[in-house]
This record gives C-alpha cells, structure tokens and sequence, in this order.
C-alpha cells in the first residue's frame, strides 16, 4: 500500500486543538480511520513530520500511536514505520468466515444482504454526494469503461470493487462504509463464489458495464430512487448469473457421471 501522502490538499492530519493531550491525537486519528479516510496497510508520517503537522510533542504522540497499537488499530514496523491494520477483516472473525466458505447457502444470504444494502447505499450516495464524490466516481467509471474496451478482464474486475467501494464512501454513513468494505473483502477472496462467473462472457460484461453505468448516472443526477433500483437490479443480474452457471455446472456433471455409466456398462458386455 502506498503510504499517506505527506502535503495533502487537506491536511488529514491537522493541528490537535485544546489541551494537546495524547487522547486529542488518539481521537483524531481514530476519526480518520472511522470515515474510511485511511485505510488498511496505509503508512502514517514519520514521528518527527507527525508531530508536527499535529503540533504536538513527541512524547505525546508516541503515546497516543502507542494506544492506537494497544488497541489494535497500528502496527509498527521496527524501522519500517507506522501502519494501519488489518481492521476491515475482523469485521467478519475467521472462523465465521471458514464457516461461511464450507455453506453454499451463505451465497444466497450474502446476496440478499447485500441487495439490501447496495440499495440503501446507492439511495443515500444519491442524496449526499459531494462534487468529489462524483468526480470520483466518474473517473472510477471510465476506468472501468477502458479495461472494458481493451478487454483487460483483471483491471475490469478491480476496477468495478472499486466503484462500489467509492458508491460506499458517497453514502457518507461510517456503518455502511465498514460492513460494504468487510463483503466486498470476502468478495475478493472467493467466499461466496467465483466472481469470473458472473463475467462469463463479453456479452455478460457488457451488461454489468451498463448497469454501473445506469447506477453512477443516477447517483451523479442526484436521483435517489432511480439509483435504489439500478442498484438492486445490478445484485439480481448477479444472482440470476450465479444460479444460471450452477445450474450448467450441475447438468454437466449429470452429464459426466451418465458418460461414465454408458462407458462401464459397454465394457461388461
């Protein structure tokens, strides 16, 4: 990960007001990391630029970073530096998760889940997304369109987690943030299902481009109950694909096992 970029535009990490405790930066911090601003693996500033960019004292920032590491939020790296951790994967702990993976049934619960909360999120990105918001999420979309184009399937599929993730954070709710973080983490992981299903062919493709298109347009329109149900319609075209590839793989091991059937019976003749 690449780490927090040291001159923002806007300075995430602003001068620590009132008493300068060590508490003032642990709280400022966690701030960051609850609106979803830094991320997993992001690296904060060396202690010395930290500091001063909070304008605190060293001793006191080395005892907030050093209950932010208590508390399982940093990591430090002897002589590598200061990290975020790995707090979107606790969402779900790993034996749910192992759990989860054993069960095909949890694919139809993630997705009934998940249109419900693609639906609300896309609802309230469209009520509160701000100009950048948009911005980014243009962009994201025309990324998406050249990996299309050029039919590079990996940066297509990268760059559609990535759109959502953006729909996530134009929603402006902290809960919606995480939880969409911690599916799609377990998205990414093959949990639930294979995602190279649902892009099975470049007809296939090409519908999902549609349907973000049509889910980004109503957002960007500021059009809440248009991009409800582009987002809905999105996870149901993704549910139908699942079904439909299920029911092909189940009637080509039918298939299979009657090949074999008919082979053995020949051979006892």
């Amino acid at each position: 990960m690449e780490s927090v970029p040291t001159r923002p535009d806007f300075d995430l990490f602003a001068r620590v007001s009132h008493s300068r405790t060590a508490d003032e930066v642990v709280r400022q911090i966690e701030l960051l990391l609850l609106e979803g601003i830094l991320r997993d693996g992001d690296r904060l500033p060396g202690e010395r630029e930290l500091s001063q960019r909070l304008d605190v004292s060293r001793p006191i920032l080395r005892a907030a970073l050093k209950e932010l590491e208590t508390r399982g939020l940093l990591v430090s790296h002897h002589g590598g530096g200061t990290y975020v951790t790995d707090i979107i994967g606790q969402v779900f702990s790993r034996p749910v998760v192992e759990l989860i993976a054993r069960h095909q049934r949890a694919t139809i619960d993630y997705l009934e889940y998940r249109r419900a909360l693609e639906g609300i999120t896309a609802e309230l990105a469209a009520q509160r997304a701000t100009d950048l918001d948009r911005k980014m999420l243009v962009g994201i979309l025309e990324d998406m369109r050249r990996a299309h184009a050029s039919g590079r399937f990996e940066d297509e599929l990268a760059a559609d987690v990535d759109l959502h993730n953006a729909i996530g954070e134009a929603a402006h709710n902290i809960i919606l943030l995480h939880t969409l973080r911690s599916c799609y983490r377990l998205l990414e992981q093959g949990i639930f299902f294979h995602r190279h299903l649902v892009f099975a062919s470049e007809e296939a493709r090409l519908q999902l481009l549609r349907q973000h298109e049509a889910i980004c347009e109503a957002i960007v329109g500021g059009d809440p109950a248009a991009a409800k149900a582009a987002a809905q319609a999105h996870i149901d075209h993704i549910a139908g694909a699942i079904r439909e590839a299920e029911r092909t793989g189940e009637w080509q091991r039918i298939s299979q096992l009657r090949m074999q059937q008919r082979n053995a019976s020949a051979k006892s003749v």
